[in-house]
């Protein structure tokens, strides 16, 4: 039975220490994203434990993500800003009113911030004492505040809301190669196309405006300077003694263009007169931006973007078999440690450059893997009502390439069964990456969906028939050998008992 979103919201924030401990609220397209203001206030058994919770992941000193899954993720997260939104506004008209001073007595009244810790603002006489939980936060804060983890929340903030745009015009753009292929409906096929590739066009303008957006910028001044990349004029300047090509560097070149501009900007206002600003930051930060955007960034950024997709070429082409075993069974742990949001700007820039990314096909057969592993565990504990019951409910997801409930509710609270799931990861890695030596390449026009769910977003260089057959290949030896693997060696006597436990 499903869960109301509005009473799974009212758990979830019952368990991070309520709607005041909420500073930020987002979501992916399984993951529930939340930034708290006291870490050492969150239940993290308690909100495993949830009905409906498939898993929780420490996303830094102050954010963890809670696995929901696809479509329910949506419900609760709107149902999660609501309730914080009107404990927002509640605290701050009680807050409002406590602004007072009591003529006499020497005192006042402080209103205390969402999500501030009341022994914050309480005098204290002398040094206040550190306690347990001071230190536990302190510690938590030097193990998550690293660079690369700051970096990962920050990739996922501007490449995660453009998802569903890539999904859906990849799709579109699938079944127009279709139409146009079988020479049905040429009259549609044209619009078809438009409107699957203008998005795509486009995406360096959602690329500098999220950017902006992330780190404290103006949006639409990060998105008017990420336009420069694509605006066709662009072909008439030259840089480094050669002509620019509209969309050189692609949503690479978008991203170090909206960071220069956020820069600019913070600049400006700290130096600006506030008589001025309006006049003078906007101008500033869009000249200079686009100049340094045009007459360095581009090309940079235009240069590295090559690379990345010579470099995935090259590596398929010459190491094929032996990259997809690597990336098909490291895959499931990237996903669940969050990690594999620092992919995305990859997947994109291939997209851009190719047409379609070799990379994703690869990274998909880690699913395959996983439902491998839990059709062994429902095999060999077939008598354990409660696990077979969650794999049944997990095994549709799992088929469309949704990996966390299998993971968070089968494979990894069973140990080895994750493993094993790995190693069918690999083995159907390794079958791409083998057709992919003998020049058959596999890849995908749109990135988030995997499974059989990636079928519809199938491009390759030898047709859609060859395509589909390589990709639905590597599925098969990714459930044999995830399966087998499980069943033979990923269950150990006594695993029935420890599974129910």
């Amino acid at each position: 039975m499903r869960n109301d979103p509005a009473s799974l919201a009212a758990a979830v924030l019952a368990r991070v220490g309520g709607p005041a401990n909420v500073t930020s609220v987002a979501h992916c397209m399984t993951r529930l994203r939340l930034g708290v203001a006291d870490p050492a206030a969150v239940d993290g058994e308690g909100l495993r434990g949830l009905p409906g919770v498939l898993g929780v992941v420490a996303d830094g000193e102050s954010s963890l993500q809670v696995v929901l899954g696809p479509g329910v993720v949506v419900e609760v997260t709107a149902a999660v800003r609501i309730q914080v939104d009107e404990v927002t506004a509640t605290a701050a008209t009680a807050g409002a009113a406590a602004v007072r001073t009591r003529v006499g007595e020497g005192t006042a009244d402080v209103p205390i911030q969402v999500g501030e810790s009341t022994a914050a603002v309480q005098p204290q006489a002398g040094e206040p004492p550190v306690g347990a939980a001071d230190r536990v936060r302190e510690q938590l804060r030097q193990r998550n505040a690293t660079p690369f983890k700051a970096a990962l929340r920050h990739v996922a903030a501007v490449f995660v809301p453009l998802i569903p745009a890539l999904i859906g015009c990849g799709i579109l753009a699938g079944i127009n190669g279709l139409l146009v292929n079988a020479g049905r409906l040429p009259g549609l096929t044209p619009a078809l196309a438009a409107v699957a590739s203008a998005f795509m066009a486009l995406i360096t303008v959602f690329v500098g405006y999220n950017t902006a957006k992330e780190f404290g910028g103006t949006p639409v001044l990060g998105g008017a300077v990420a336009a420069v990349i694509v605006y066709p004029g662009v072909a008439k300047v030259t840089a480094f003694g050669v002509h620019l090509a509209p969309g050189q560097g692609g949503v690479l070149g978008a991203l170090a263009a909206a960071l220069l501009a956020t820069r600019v900007e913070k600049w400006c206002r700290g130096r600006v007169p506030g008589a001025l600003d309006v006049l003078l930051t906007p101008t500033v930060t869009v000249l200079v931006s686009g100049l340094v955007t045009l007459y360095g960034l581009m090309y940079v950024a235009g240069v590295v973007a090559s690379a990345i997709g010579t470099a995935a070429n090259w590596l398929l082409a010459t190491t094929g078999a032996l990259a997809g075993l690597v990336l098909g069974g490291l895959f499931l742990p990237l996903v669940m440690l969050g990690l594999h949001q620092a992919l995305i700007p990859i997947h994109t820039t291939l997209i851009e450059q190719q047409g379609y990314t070799v990379l994703l096909p690869l990274l998909a057969m880690a699913g395959a893997g996983q439902v491998g592993a839990a059709l062994a565990v429902y095999a060999r504990l077939r008598h354990d009502t409660s696990l077979c019951t969650t794999i049944r409910s997990a095994l549709p997801a799992g088929l469309l390439g949704v990996g966390e409930p299998l993971i968070y509710g089968v494979s990894l609270p069973l140990g080895r069964p994750f493993v094993t799931a790995c190693a069918g990861g690999a083995a159907g890695g390794a079958f791409i990456g083998f057709f992919a030596m003998l020049g058959d390449k596999v890849g995908a026009t749109a990135i988030g969906p995997s499974g059989w769910a990636l079928f519809p977003l199938l491009a390759g260089n030898r047709g859609p028939g060859m395509t589909a057959a390589v990709y639905g290949g590597g599925l098969l030896t990714g459930y044999a050998v995830g399966f087998a693997a499980t069943y033979f060696f990923g269950l150990p006597r006594g695993s029935r008992v420890a599974a129910s436990a």
